[in-house]
């Protein structure tokens, strides 16, 4: 059974105090809009000693590349920032917090700085994937489309050559940090190459703040995720350079796109662990002190169903995470598993925070406490990154597949 080291123990500890001392008195204000999360972004960075490990490790990939040899990722032992235990407890401490926090955090490192470093060139890497790795630059990664959600590689946004660069033109919603990021990694469909339906003709690219015609709106109005900035970019026949197609020559990206779904998917168990953790805490300590007809509420067999019930869930997916971070240490990360944690994850988390809401009563419905602001924002968990409806079919597919059957859609 996988369990934390103790160097990993001591960090929770140590991060787990600093999110006390900084994120959570910080939350109000994120939650409100009055604060960004990029500068307490950076200063975690600064405090922990982040950001030169990180760049470190990014020269190390860039001479690898230079010299012909090939990027798995991975990077445990050179950059405790791509150990998956270390990515897993911290993503986990995170949304103990703040989720929406989290979710900024990951968006800038782990999709637009991941996707520079795996698919760019060397001089993509030391342009782009470095400022954006070590926090100096924000990053965001754009698919999504209004007209195309669950199905993301049906998108509209176009690339045409122009000469020796490229013109783009389309649009992205609900994409995190657009409407502050500095560097946009942006997935478009090369015009005339293929067939239209043709995945493989899908290419990133890297566009910077201030680029003629590339525009951004204001914050969204969101559910949960308040702490962290979503909005939408236009593309109004922006130019770029060649220099600008990520990895310096169309290749097909289905795959590359594909991983980086599956480690988002990857990481909504932490995620959820955090949520589901914090809210079973916030009902054990409130069941205690809170008194009904001249007893404790944890004496009622009704409440103990409840706390029970969400230990259990805790207890699943704290073992989904481990699980996932042996599968990657051992390589044998599969996108099957990383549908099915994250359909469970998401799912138990909602639950969970819906059931603590019930746990506190009124209590548990007002913004004062935190069990109200968790459940809004594991909601998003079972939406983003693929719907729990996507995961299923997913898993479908896959286990008939292995089976030699095809049940996709014809």
């Amino acid at each position: 059974m996988f369990e934390w080291n103790e160097q990993q123990e001591m960090m929770r500890s140590v991060l787990r105090q600093w999110l006390a001392t900084h994120l959570e008195p910080a939350t109000p204000d994120l939650e409100e809009g009055r604060a960004l999360p990029y500068e307490l972004m950076r200063k975690l960075f600064q405090d922990f000693g982040m950001a030169e490990l990180v760049a470190q490790s990014a020269r190390k990939v860039m001479e690898k590349k230079r010299r012909g040899e090939a990027f798995r990722g991975g990077g445990e032992g050179e950059d405790p920032s791509r150990d998956p235990a270390i990515a897993a407890l911290t993503t986990w401490e995170l949304c103990r917090v703040n989720p929406g926090f989290c979710l900024s955090f990951g968006a800038t490192l782990g999709l637009a700085g991941a996707t520079l470093l795996q698919k760019g060139t060397p001089e993509q890497i030391e342009r782009w994937a470095l400022p954006v790795l070590t926090l100096e630059k924000i990053g965001c990664w754009g698919v999504t489309e209004p007209g195309a959600g669950s199905d993301a590689f049906s998108m509209q946004t176009l690339a045409r050559r122009d000469g020796d660069g490229w013109v783009l033109s389309g649009s992205k919603i609900f994409i995190t940090n657009a409407p502050y990021a500095d560097v946009f990694v942006i997935y478009a469909r090369i015009e005339g190459e293929g067939a239209r339906d043709d995945r493989r003709n899908v290419h990133p690219f890297v566009l910077e703040r201030g680029t003629p015609g590339l525009e951004v709106s204001k914050p969204m109005k969101k559910m949960g995720m308040r702490s962290s900035p979503t909005g939408e970019v236009f593309l109004n026949d922006v130019r770029v350079g060649r220099d600008q197609l990520l990895g310096g020559e169309p290749e097909g990206a289905r795959d590359q796109v594909k991983d980086v779904f599956a480690g988002e998917r990857t990481g909504s168990a932490p995620m959820c662990a955090g949520i589901i953790e914090r809210c079973l805490d916030e009902c054990l300590r409130y069941t205690v002190e809170r008194r009904q007809w001249g007893k404790e509420l944890a004496r009622f067999q009704l409440v103990q169903d409840k706390i029970a019930g969400m230990y259990v869930a805790y207890n699943n997916v704290r073992n989904l995470v481990h699980q996932q971070i042996w599968q990657a240490k051992q390589g044998k990360a599969t996108w099957k598993d990383a549908c099915a944690a994250k359909l469970y994850a998401t799912e138990a988390a909602v639950q969970v925070g819906m059931d603590a809401v019930q746990v506190l009563g009124g209590y548990g419905y007002l913004q004062d406490f935190p069990v109200e602001r968790l459940t809004r924002d594991a909601k998003l968990l079972t939406i983003g990154g693929g719907t729990s409806q996507i995961q299923i079919l997913n898993l479908a597919r896959s286990l008939y597949a292995e089976r030699g059957f095809s049940v996709s859609v014809a």
